[in-house]
């Protein structure tokens, strides 16, 4: 079967249907929350919110576009002028996937918070996602992985870790003598 991407099938779906997810990292400043409004006021939605969509509970749960479906909670005429309905664009993927994803969306064109960031980290490792595959997926660096890790301060992250043998340096070798 071809490949089509979800944003050829996007569907109106009523804004109490969507539901954030619970480890969305990015934040959006006041003055960038005010610029997302009149973006929307003046354009209209012109990307549709990403979601997974949950059987068991009819929901569809938000992988990018959080700040965008704010916008219509937060303000009355879009939600009028909208009636309610917002553009989604429905992917079907694991927990691990969508957690990968959202990253993937924020990081392309924002920030992120440390804490936040650091607690998906945590999470995915806790899925069993090694280091390379964060990496892989998430576009980071060893590096980065490391200091969000020490940042949580989660022993266990660090438990398959092989450390080396400490080392002293030459002078206290040559005290001991």
């Amino acid at each position: 079967m071809e490949y089509r991407s979800p944003v050829y099938d996007v569907i109106s779906v009523p804004v109490e249907k969507v539901k954030p997810n619970t480890y969305n990292p990015n934040t959006v400043a006041p003055p960038e929350m005010r610029l997302l409004y009149e973006s929307i006021k003046e354009d209209g939605y012109t990307m549709p919110i990403v979601c997974y969509y949950s059987k068991e509970s009819d929901t569809y749960v938000i992988v990018d576009g959080f700040h965008r479906y704010r916008i219509m909670l937060e303000y009355q005429d879009i939600y009028i002028r909208e009636k309610g309905m917002l553009p989604v664009s429905v992917i079907n993927k694991s927990l691990d996937q969508r957690m990968a994803s959202t990253i993937r969306h924020n990081r392309a064109r924002g920030s992120h918070s440390v804490d936040l960031m650091s607690n998906i980290v945590k999470e995915l490792h806790e899925l069993g996602r090694s280091d390379a595959w964060i990496s892989r997926h998430l576009g980071m660096d060893k590096d980065e992985i490391l200091r969000l890790k020490q940042i949580t301060g989660l022993t266990a992250m660090f438990k398959d870790i092989k450390f080396g043998r400490a080392w002293r340096p030459a002078e206290d070798e040559e005290a001991e003598e």
